[in-house]
């Protein structure tokens, strides 16, 4: 549904960009700020992770991009067609002296549903598995841990499927992503699928969120 919807956009893109061509046309990637960290995650639609990620308390930033894959600098296009390796992922830049990665991890998997193999909701295919990518041994096994408790917990009926993996590279994605689920609320997409998502999210988390997402 979502590669539908966007369809039309990347049509005005091809025409309205120069074919798509360049990187100017994709977002930069931001240098984190003194004292600041970083941790990317992957959990289906980047629309609404991005979003979730960004109410955080402690998180100053949230890029959509890729990762996972092989291929330098692909297009949306390209890492839709499941050949680049790739998944729809976001990266967080976020203060460690007010959030942990711990919790941005737990976040992380109440983002999405991690139990889904290769999908979420209606979008299908390997960009849209649940990934997560860690850049320290501490952080891999921060992330092995808590899918150990979320799986005792039951909070999902079926076993986590989450890839856990070393951080290699992220490439930010186009610039009509960044933000999207704020700036196209009218989307049916995001009314039907994105938004479901948020509002479950905050519920889970709303101790963690700032405080406009608290009411």
């Amino acid at each position: 549904m979502k590669k539908i919807v966007l369809y039309l956009a990347s049509v005005l893109l091809f025409f309205g960009c120069a074919n798509g061509q360049g990187r100017s046309d994709f977002a930069a990637v931001p240098q984190p700020k003194p004292g600041e960290s970083v941790a990317t995650f992957g959990g289906g639609c980047f629309w609404s992770m991005s979003e979730a990620m960004s109410e955080l308390k402690g998180v100053s930033k949230v890029v959509s991009g890729y990762a996972g894959g092989t291929k330098v600098n692909p297009t949306y296009e390209e890492v839709g067609t499941q050949t680049t390796g790739h998944a729809e992922v976001v990266q967080i830049y976020y203060d460690p002296k007010v959030i942990s990665y711990a919790t941005i991890a737990k976040s992380f998997f109440f983002a999405h549903d991690p139990t889904e193999l290769n999908r979420q909701g209606p979008d299908q295919g390997t960009d849209y598995r649940s990934i997560a990518f860690y850049r320290t041994p501490e952080e891999r096994e921060i992330l092995l841990n808590l899918i150990k408790e979320v799986n005792a917990t039951k909070h999902y009926n079926d076993p986590i499927v989450t890839q856990v993996v070393p951080f290699k590279a992220f490439y930010p994605a186009e610039k009509y992503h960044q933000g999207y689920y704020r700036l196209h609320g009218d989307n049916p997409y995001i009314g039907s699928v994105s938004e479901p998502k948020v509002m479950k999210f905050r519920k889970a988390m709303h101790t963690e969120l700032k405080p406009e997402f608290q009411k």
